[in-house]
């Protein structure tokens, strides 16, 4: 009886390690943060890896899957029968195979998972430095980064999103999300800081 109820105690922290993080306030990046503090740790390492503020990687990942692990483009039907999907997109930042191949033989990493948060945020890190360097894009401009990030470097390179206006109409709301995030990490990375190091709050 002992040892069965020590296989059930251990199956459940088994259970619980494996549950994936979903934050019920994704418009709080402190809440955010303070529900899964790794989170925190794994923004603070690629924004200073790859020099993009935490806001902006964050607002970008928020926009492309609000925060889910395993998001993919919707299969389209027809007459009941699934389609492939019109995109490769996958995981928390919808990085799509080209891009996510390039940024595993660039960091020299193939063990990198789409829905690993982790691994996510430093693709959105890597990326927006890329992006910097191939186009002249500040990392601290969300709106045009965004833009960028959607629209691949080619296609920010031929103005492609002057022809969506919906486009440029996500990109103002994700440079208002980057700038909120940002103010709100002004009240509340010191206390993450803390928190990553095993301090109590």
């Amino acid at each position: 009886m002992t040892i069965f109820r020590l296989r059930v105690i251990a199956l459940l922290f088994f259970l619980t390690g494996c549950s994936t993080y979903q934050p019920s306030q994704v418009n709080d990046v402190c809440r955010i943060f303070y529900g899964e503090t790794d989170w925190y740790e794994d923004a603070r390492r690629s924004s200073k890896r790859w020099g993009t503020p935490i806001g902006v990687m964050m607002a970008i990942i928020k926009q492309e899957s609000t925060f889910q692990a395993k998001v993919r483009p919707n299969r389209p039907k027809f007459l009941f029968i699934p389609l492939p999907r019109k995109s490769s997109a996958y995981g928390y930042a919808q990085a799509q195979d080209p891009a996510w191949n390039d940024y595993r033989k660039d960091t020299g990493n193939w063990s990198h998972d789409r829905d690993d948060f982790g691994d996510a945020i430093n693709f959105v890190g890597w990326y927006t430095n890329m992006t910097q360097k191939r186009l002249g894009i500040s990392k601290w401009d969300p709106y045009k980064q965004y833009l960028a990030y959607h629209e691949g470097w080619g296609g920010y390179s031929r103005g492609s999103y002057n022809k969506k206006p919906q486009l440029l109409t996500v990109a103002k709301k994700v440079q208002r999300t980057a700038e909120s995030y940002g103010a709100q990490l002004q009240q509340c990375s010191a206390k993450l800081d803390k928190s990553v190091r095993g301090w109590f709050f």
